[in-house]
C-alpha cells in the first residue's frame, strides 16, 4: 500500500520521536498572505523600517504564521485522523523567522490517554521548529483527540504529561537586539505603552469579523494543515467543516489590534483552549484580559500577560464560563500568551 491513510491513535508511543516531512522556506509571500487574510497590522511585522527603528535587521515573519507553518508540517502525523485540536502550553518563541529561512519540525509523543467510549484517545505532543541551522525557532506543547483505527486495540497505560500552567517570566525570550526606546507610537497605531495596562483590565476589541468558508480554506491550504475535518465534510456526522483553529487565533489577534496596537510580538503560549467549534457564517468578536506584567533587560521592553478570548454572535459581554466552570456555548477560543510591548 502506497497511500498513507495517516496514524491513529493506537500508533503512537510514549517517547517516539517523529521528523515532519516537508521542510519549507519561508518568503514575503506568506508576510503578505498572511495580512490580507487576517490582516494583521503590527507596525514591527509589518514594516522593515520600523524594526529597523526597534533593534532589529528587518521585520521578522509574523509570530503566528511562523507558528502556522511549523504547526502544519506536524498535522500528516499528529491530527490527520483528529477528532478535535484540544489545547497548547509551555509553548515559547525562541528567535524570529526571516524570509529565507527555512522551516522543518520535530514531535516528541509525551502522553497519551484512552477515552472511555473506546473510539478514539488523546495524544500529548512536545512540538519544536527548526531553522535551516538546525536552531529551535519555537516550541510547544499540544494534545489532540484522534480517533481509533481498531476499536479492539488494547488501551496503553495512561500518560498525562505534567505541564506547566504558565511559562515563567524568567524564561521569555527577547530577540536579540530588540529596542524600544525609539518606538513611534503614531506609527504603530496607539499611544498605549506597557504601563498603562493594569492587572485585571479588561479590553473590548468591539470589531467583529464573520467567518468565511473561502478564507478559512486559503489559510488552511496555505499552512499546508491536511486534517480531514478541515477539508472533508463528511468526516462529520453534521456535514460541515470545522474551521482550523489556528485560523481562529490569527483572526482574534487581529481583532486585539484595537487596544492592543502596541503588543507587538508574541514570545509565549502559556495555555489555549478551542472551548467550542467554529462553522463558516459565523461572526467572531475577541476580547483581552490583563493577567501580568514583568519587565525584561531589553531597553524599553515589557512583557504583558494577556488572556484573549474569541466568542461568536449571542455571546453576553466578556462571557467565558458559566456557573458549572464549563466554557459557555459561545466561547471559541481562550487564549493565554505573553507579549512584548514598549515600556
Amino acid at each position: 500500500m502506497k497511500t498513507n491513510p495517516g496514524r491513529f491513535f493506537e500508533d503512537y508511543r510514549v517517547g517516539e520521536v517523529i521528523r515532519h516531512a516537508v521542510p519549507r522556506t519561508v518568503s514575503g509571500g506568506e508576510r503578505a498572505l498572511y495580512h490580507a487574510l487576517y490582516p494583521a497590522r503590527g507596525a514591527l511585522y509589518s514594516s522593515d523600517e520600523f524594526a529597523r527603528a526597534c533593534g532589529l535587521p528587518a521585520a521578522p515573519v509574523d509570530d503566528l504564521a511562523a507558528f502556522h507553518l511549523v504547526f502544519g508540517k506536524t498535522v500528516p502525523d499528529i491530527s490527520l485522523n483528529a477528532v478535535a485540536n484540544l489545547g497548547y502550553a509551555e509553548g515559547r518563541w525562541l528567535q524570529p523567522v526571516w524570509p529565507g529561512d527555512t522551516l522543518a519540525a520535530e514531535s516528541t509523543v509525551i502522553g497519551l490517554k484512552e477515552n472511555s467510549n473506546g473510539t478514539s484517545g488523546v495524544v500529548w505532543v512536545r512540538t519544536r521548529g527548526l531553522n535551516q541551522r538546525g536552531e529551535a525557532v519555537l516550541e510547544y506543547v499540544r494534545w489532540v483527540m484522534v480517533r481509533k483505527r481498531n476499536l479492539d486495540a488494547p488501551a496503553p497505560v495512561p500518560a498525562v504529561p505534567p505541564l506547566a500552567k504558565t511559562v515563567a517570566a524568567t524564561d521569555l525570550v527577547v530577540p536579540e537586539g530588540l529596542d524600544f526606546t525609539r518606538y513611534d507610537f503614531e506609527l504603530a497605531g496607539e499611544k498605549h505603552r506597557w504601563g498603562d495596562y493594569a492587572v485585571g483590565e479588561r479590553i473590548d476589541h468591539v470589531d467583529g469579523v464573520t467567518i468565511e468558508e473561502a478564507e478559512h480554506m486559503l489559510a488552511t491550504r496555505l499552512w499546508q494543515n491536511t486534517a480531514k475535518v478541515h477539508f472533508d465534510a463528511t468526516q462529520r456526522p453534521d456535514g460541515r467543516r470545522l474551521i482550523y483553529g489556528g485560523h481562529i487565533i490569527s483572526l482574534a489577534r487581529a481583532l486585539s489590534f484595537n487596544g492592543l496596537a502596541n503588543a507587538q510580538m508574541i514570545v509565549a503560549l502559556n495555555a489555549g483552549a478551542h472551548a467550542n467549534p467554529c462553522f463558516a457564517g459565523d461572526t467572531m468578536r475577541a476580547w483581552s484580559e490583563v493577567l501580568d506584567r514583568t519587565q525584561t533587560a531589553a531597553p524599553g521592553v515589557g512583557a504583558i500577560r494577556l488572556r484573549t478570548v474569541a466568542v461568536k454572535q449571542g455571546a453576553a459581554p466578556f462571557a467565558l464560563k458559566g456557573d458549572d466552570g464549563k466554557y459557555l456555548p459561545e466561547v471559541l477560543l481562550d487564549l493565554d500568551y505573553w507579549a512584548l510591548m514598549p515600556a
